[in-house]
């Protein structure tokens, strides 16, 4: 079960959002003021956000943004959900810091495969940073990696 926080300021697509998440086993959470959904958000600590982008107060563009700046929340994935389908709109939504853009009126089938995607992609990053060892940064290291061969006091043979 994943924790999804919702950002939308209508009522009738929150309901719909939330009936789809809960159908599919998740834990939704609505915000309807764009002004409150970055505090909900650090308070829920979502697995995902979805939001809309044409809120009043705080636009959808503006809340992307602020939570890929959030050290808490920038890793988190965000699904945009918008009536927004002009030329460039989808190209500016990703820019901003959202992996995902559903257009209005919503197809069932494709809200839910991108939010289990978007579920998945993202506890596998989980998953990968978890099991990754800390990389040093070392600039002699590096260039030792290299693949032309040997580094300064390294010996040509084959690791043990």
């Amino acid at each position: 079960m994943a924790k999804i926080l919702i950002v939308e300021d209508n009522a009738l697509n929150i309901k719909l959002f939330c009936d789809l998440l809960a159908a599919h086993g998740h834990q939704p959470e609505a915000v309807t003021d764009s002004r409150n959904a970055l505090d909900a958000a650090r308070e829920f600590d979502p697995d995902l956000v979805i939001t809309d982008i044409q809120l009043p107060h705080v636009s959808g563009l503006d809340l992307i943004r602020m939570i890929r700046k959030d050290d808490q929340l920038a890793g988190v994935p965000i699904m945009a959900v918008t009536a927004y389908s002009a030329r460039g709109d989808e190209e500016r939504i990703r820019a901003a810091g959202a992996q995902a853009y559903v257009s209005k009126p919503i197809s069932v089938v494709r809200f839910a495969e991108t939010v289990d995607q978007l579920l998945k992609n993202g506890h596998d990053r989980t998953a990968q940073a978890e099991s990754d060892e800390p990389e040093i940064d070392n600039p002699e290291s590096q260039a030792n990696d290299s693949g032309d061969g040997p580094g300064p006091g390294e010996t040509g043979g084959e690791e043990t």
